[in-house]
């Protein structure tokens, strides 16, 4: 029902920034809260930030606080994460992730392919 596709991922020095985009094909039903997770070698999937449907409220994990902002625009059923001030531990596939309720209210939540982020001189 939801199809994921993000972009902007790519290789970037230690200082610098990236902004990542996901856009969501929606055939019924709708979206409600989405965000993004990451996953470096090794380690579990994060979470990086969420946004709700209204695009408001955004929740940030500790280390994204001042650095990623997340936002979203709904007239393309689009998130953003703007990142900024990137370090080599910010490495990792970066996942889109979106809620989704059908037209009878179930609860679906589906994930992107990922687009790898590498912080590297």
């Amino acid at each position: 029902q939801v199809q994921l596709v993000e972009s902007g991922g790519g290789l970037v020095q230690p200082g610098g920034s990236l902004r990542l985009s996901c856009a969501a094909s929606v055939s019924r039903g709708s979206i409600d809260v989405m965000g993004w997770y990451r996953q470096a070698p090794g380690k579990q999937r994060e979470l990086v930030a969420t946004i709700n449907g209204g695009g408001g409220n955004p929740n940030y994990a500790e280390f994204a606080k001042g650095r990623f902002t997340i936002s979203r625009d709904n007239n393309k059923n689009t998130v953003y994460l703007q990142m900024n001030s990137l370090k080599p531990e910010d490495t990792a596939v970066y996942y889109c992730t979106a809620v989704w309720f059908s037209p009878s209210w179930s609860r679906f939540d589906y994930w992107g392919q990922g687009t790898q982020v590498t912080v590297s001189s």
